[in-house]
């Protein structure tokens, strides 16, 4: 909703004379609620779950990493660049609380991306442990005589 916001305030600017600020802050904002907006449909409908390939934890973990990132440098931007109207303004706030959720989005993917890595390998090691003790469990077979005995 934030980078809806900040996009709706950037785009009520009518002029703007170096305008390359202004372009950015638009495009970080539009592309950030463009691919939330479609992980969130793909979330809320259980989608991610007929696709096991990809790793959806860090798929969620770039997302709102590189949101961080570009929300920061696309607001300290335009707030250098604006030229203190009402919209500009506005849209450096919205910009800033943006990049201050998605910093905290992605300080809970980090957690919910390190539990599942965890999960995953314990789960690979246990595989290997029963695999191994399986493989050295001897059946013992009466035709088959040991040859050191």
């Amino acid at each position: 909703l934030l980078a809806l916001t900040a996009f709706i305030c950037i785009e009520t600017i009518m002029e703007c004379s170096p305008c390359e600020g202004l372009y950015f802050f638009e495009f970080v904002s539009c592309s950030a609620l463009v691919v939330t907006g479609a992980l969130l449909l793909l979330f809320s409908l259980n989608l991610h779950t007929r696709i096991p390939q990809i790793n959806w934890n860090l798929t969620d973990l770039v997302n709102t990493g590189l949101s961080t990132f570009f929300f920061f440098i696309a607001s300290v931007v335009l707030a250098a660049l604006n030229h203190k109207t009402g919209a500009e303004i506005a849209a450096v706030v919205f910009g800033f609380l943006a990049m201050a959720v998605y910093a905290v989005n992605t300080f809970l993917a980090i957690k919910k991306w390190q539990m599942s890595s965890r999960q995953q390998s314990s789960r690979q090691t246990s595989d290997y442990i029963r695999a191994r003790t399986e493989s050295r469990e001897v059946v013992h077979r009466p035709e088959i005589q040991r040859l050191d005995a």
